[in-house]
């Protein structure tokens, strides 16, 4: 709600995703990565959803009851590795406590059991057990991202929810997490479903299976990231625009700013910041093989063919 009205920060958001692979949710910040999020966990309010369906393993979570959320849902179906872990764990009490809580709260771990439990739950996320009576504010953030990783894997949740999580890390860091995330991902017969949100475009390359580019509240595209970094690379003039931004490209920003939420054209939202605007993009383009564009570049001629 914003200035008496209704804004709608997320309008078309449609994918799948099997165990076993990792989909990266990237675009600037506000384009509705991190309400997409929320919208999963049942974390909005009441009347903030107004159209859509979500489903994992069989549960509708759009619209589900705080009961069913927070039984059912959170932890169990969705595990989350949030974004600034620090903030997320208790700062009074120790590691090590917050996992055996999780454990008899998620998995009935019995509390004599509780401790032995928690020692291998923190070595399944590479957090080492000598940590385990250490306070938050004690852990580096490499560790606090791995205590939270621990955390969110004790519910054998299929579906694994990353938001933002290798912000305010240094690169050897990032490449540490996204390879423990992936791990956990691909893992044999623990093998589960992983969504990162992240405008790290680097760590999204290094993890991903595909990439859904969202702008101004749509994904506008959905590619195979091998495809999507690769040859052809994107389709879109907004991924492509992404990509030529970073440091190890073209370092070529993208001009103008995004629109506000509140404000959206009726056309193209990306129309005007694209050097392939025409009058056509002054209406919404539909999303048609993998891309919400009037001008898209070309699908090479075996996917052409298949479309």
């Amino acid at each position: 709600m914003r200035g008496g009205r209704h804004v709608a920060a997320v309008t078309s958001a449609d994918f799948d995703l099997a165990a076993g692979q990792c989909l990266a949710l990237v675009g600037e910040s506000g384009c509705g990565k991190s309400v997409l999020a929320s919208a999963l966990l049942g974390l909005l309010p009441g009347n903030a959803q107004t159209s859509g369906t979500a489903t994992v393993g069989g549960t509708e979570l759009l619209g589900a009851g705080e009961r069913t959320l927070a039984r059912a849902v959170r932890g169990r179906l969705i595990g989350l590795v949030p974004q600034s872990p620090a903030a997320h764990l208790t700062p009074v009490r120790t590691v090590g406590a917050q996992i055996e809580e999780t454990l008899r709260a998620l998995a009935g771990t019995p509390r004599k059991q509780a401790r032995e439990a928690a020692v291998a739950a923190a070595e399944r996320a590479a957090f080492p057990a000598d940590h385990l009576d250490r306070y938050p504010h004690e852990l580096s953030g490499g560790l606090a991202q791995r205590a939270a990783t621990a955390l969110a894997l004790i519910g054998g949740a299929p579906l694994l929810l990353a938001d933002e999580p290798t912000t305010g890390l240094d690169r050897d860091l990032v490449d540490r997490t996204v390879d423990e995330l992936r791990r956990h991902t691909r893992d044999g017969e623990t093998a589960r479903a992983l969504l990162m949100i992240t405008h790290d475009l680097a760590a999204a390359e290094r993890i991903a299976d595909r990439v859904a580019v969202m702008y101004a509240g749509r994904i506008v595209e959905l590619a195979d990231a091998r495809d999507f970094f690769g040859a052809p690379g994107p389709r879109h003039p907004y991924a492509r625009g992404l990509l030529d931004a970073l440091p190890e490209r073209d370092f070529t920003p993208i001009p103008g700013l995004p629109p506000e939420l509140g404000d959206l054209p009726e056309g193209c939202a990306f129309a005007a910041r694209c050097d392939r605007a025409t009058g056509r993009c002054g209406t919404l383009p539909a999303f048609e093989s993998g891309v919400a564009c009037h001008h898209p570049a070309a699908l090479p001629e075996k996917e052409a063919r298949r479309a």
